[in-house]
């Protein structure tokens, strides 16, 4: 009894327990808490550490009475619950975002900052990430050709064979996707069930990563149109790229400038148009050596409506865009400041230039608004920016102002590793790419791999406790509005795919060769991720071509290009069924989150809201596992049946509806081998649960 008490205890900062969830200062806040029916003396409010405000009985169901309690917002606040129990000793614990403890613990206590929000678009919203030159090639007229200009060492080179995995050096390889080839595939994304296409960077640049932006009012022309094309290629032999007559022309010359802004223009709009959002890809710690501002390469030296860059001349208007470390050097001076020593990513010089921060906060504007209106940032390496932590954050805190003042419905989302709690206080990031409280935590579950396929640790492999542990303990690092918009990813294009990751092989690239990226998957425990990923809290993120069996070792392998023709049929149908499930139900979406079961290889867990319950099991052992899973700890009723909606295993996927029943609120399942399933209360609506709200 005292075990079930204490598993009944639940609260979280979704609408069912905090209502309204995101309140802003001045309005009346509904707190709720849970607890086992009949078994608490009292409930009290705990603010801040410090005052306590005794909680009142609201309502009762089968299982749980709830608590509520009602006040004014005043400002940003942190809570957490104390228990006395109605027994003999008075027993008390405490409740807080890490679940039930002994003490009061302040790393895990509830936040809530007034006024904070995020996009109701974005959260629970299924993304899909493109890196444009690998998805599809739909206009052969825009491609880069070899040697049309030089780049780190060697001229560039078209890959005339699109299912060539990619070389160990491979920024300077174009296979020659472009935008017009995610218009023609617009169909697939929507039947994929995709709500959000974040790109890769798109801006003009000359690698195919565009990480090293170019210039940042444009889309590349290699990726949109090239209305005026002339001049030349090098010539075997030139390194000079200021003879790159071709290239110059492609990416300086208005017509192709505007004609390509002007065709992202028609795109995002009929991306809207089919329900869909666009995120783009924000560089701004550092740009390119190529850039219009620093013109390392002289491309815009002689070009006319261009000043001169920084390299070039030391009175440029761009002189203190970047950090010169030798003076008198000019004309060309190459002693600039690169981002960890990286010439060819020059980092750019904020604190010692108001018009550098002006133009980049313009940037920020420019594309979220009209003709653009794209609906949101991914940054990349965010807390890099700047020269300091505390001018870092000054300017985060800028750029979300600018940006959600030029479109409120905005979303920002930050790559970050480690701790990101000082940017999502409300005032900066919305969210990050989420690799400690989804990315690495699953991985290690699952395969056991570090996410670079660096490393295996045996000891993580199928460790429930640890799993839990670490995503209890990052969740935590998260205010409720970020948690419900991040990015979470199985793979991306920094790290290894995770279908590579199943087969335990440590190495990369260069050490392994790509054909051993693909030997020894397990399918069977990719499918179960899957699921997780399309149950777990968050915006579940596929990375192209992941849904169609794509391989890859880290960077550059895990940029091969989209199989089209060469699919893996049957994992593009377990994404759009599961993708499905996720869309169907807002529990998956919007709902609460509650373990239910942890054992060796083993996952269960609940999703529920005051309209649905969804129920979550993983066995990734290679042997059945029989389970009791406490089904009366999402409120499942004494006698009420569950459904399958899918089911996974070494055989493949089902859709399925076997009825499934319940006995005084537990049920048995067996689970077969690297299996996973999902489950739903069988009522349409939980009679039994009133929302007090």
């Amino acid at each position: 009894m005292e075990h079930d008490r204490q598993r009944a205890l639940f609260a979280d900062g979704t609408k069912d327990y905090r209502n309204p969830m995101e309140p802003n200062i001045g309005d009346r806040l509904t707190l709720r808490f849970r607890t086992a029916r009949r078994s608490a003396k009292k409930v009290m409010l705990c603010i801040c550490g410090q005052t306590k405000r005794r909680m009142l009985l609201g309502s009762t169901d089968e299982w749980f009475d709830y608590y509520t309690i009602d006040f004014r917002v005043e400002g940003s606040f942190s809570y957490y619950f104390e228990i006395e129990f109605d027994d003999e000793q008075h027993s008390v614990c405490y409740y807080d975002r890490g679940g039930v403890w002994n003490i009061a613990r302040s790393e895990y206590y509830f936040r809530i900052t007034p006024g904070f929000s995020t996009p109701d678009w974005a959260k629970g919203a299924v993304m899909y990430q493109i890196y444009v030159d690998r998805f599809c090639n739909g206009d052969a007229t825009n491609d880069v050709l070899d040697g049309e200009y030089f780049y780190i060492g060697a001229p560039v080179q078209h890959v005339d064979d699109w299912y060539r995995n990619p070389q160990a050096m491979d920024v300077r390889d174009f296979y020659g996707g472009d935008l017009q080839g995610v218009w023609k595939k617009l169909d697939y994304l929507q039947e994929l069930g995709i709500e959000v296409i974040y790109f890769n960077p798109l801006f003009v640049s000359p690698s195919n990563h565009k990480y090293d932006s170019q210039d940042y009012d444009y889309i590349d022309p290699h990726y949109a149109m090239i209305l005026r094309d002339e001049g030349e290629c090098l010539k075997e032999g030139e390194t000079e790229n200021h003879l790159a007559t071709r290239f110059i022309s492609r990416v300086s010359r208005r017509e192709n400038l505007d004609t390509s802004n002007a065709y992202f223009v028609a795109l995002v709009d009929e991306i809207h148009k089919r329900g869909m959002r666009v995120i783009l890809d924000g560089v701004f710690n550092h740009c390119g050596s190529f850039n219009k501002w620093l013109d390392r390469e002289r491309i815009y030296e002689n070009q006319p409506g261009y000043p001169k860059g920084a390299y070039v001349a030391e009175y440029s208007p761009y002189r203190n865009f970047f950090s010169f470390r030798e003076e008198g050097n000019w004309p060309y001076n190459p002693c600039y400041d690169g981002w960890w020593g990286h010439d060819t990513l020059p980092k750019l010089n904020y604190e010692e230039s108001p018009e550098l921060y002006e133009y980049i906060m313009r940037i920020g504007e420019k594309w979220v608004s009209a003709p653009y209106n794209v609906d949101g940032w991914r940054l990349d390496v965010a807390a890099d920016l700047g020269h300091s932590e505390q001018y870092n954050h000054k300017f985060w805190r800028s750029f979300r102002k600018r940006v959600k003042e030029a479109n409120p419905d905005a979303l920002i989302l930050a790559e970050h590793y480690g701790n990101a709690e000082s940017w999502l206080d409300g005032s900066q990031w919305d969210s990050v790419m989420n690799y400690d409280a989804f990315m690495e935590p699953l991985t290690w579950f699952f395969t056991g791999m570090e996410k670079h396929s660096d490393a295996f640790k045996p000891e993580l492999l199928g460790n429930a406790d640890a799993f839990s542990g670490a995503m209890t303990y990052h969740m935590a690092r998260f205010q409720t509005p970020s948690l419900y918009v991040a990015m979470n990813e199985l793979s991306n294009h920094d790290h290894s795919r995770f279908l590579t990751r199943t087969n335990g092989k440590v190495g990369r690239l260069a050490s392994l060769g790509s054909a051993a990226a693909s030997e020894d998957i397990r399918k069977s425990l990719f499918m179960a991720a899957v699921v997780v990923q399309m149950t777990w809290i968050g915006a579940p993120t596929v990375y192209y071509g992941d849904e169609a069996g794509v391989c890859g070792f880290t960077d550059p392998d895990n940029r091969r290009t989209y199989p089209w023709g060469r699919e893996d049929r049957e994992l593009i149908r377990l994404h759009k069924e599961a993708i499905r499930i996720h869309k169907s139900y807002s529990a998956l979406k919007f709902g609460s989150l509650k373990m239910l079961v942890l054992a060796p290889d083993i996952l269960c867990y609940g999703r529920f809201d005051e309209k649905d319950i969804i129920i979550v099991a993983v066995n990734r052992r290679d042997a059945e596992q029989r389970i009791t899973i406490p089904v009366w700890e999402v409120g499942i009723g004494s006698r009420e049946p569950l459904i399958t909606l899918l089911e996974t295993g070494k055989y493949g996927f089902s859709p399925s509806a076997k009825i499934l029943d319940t006995q005084d609120g537990t049920m048995e399942l067996t689970l077969p081998p690297e299996s996973s399933i999902i489950l739903k209360n069988f009522a349409k609506t939980m009679g039994f649960f009133k929302s007090p709200f």
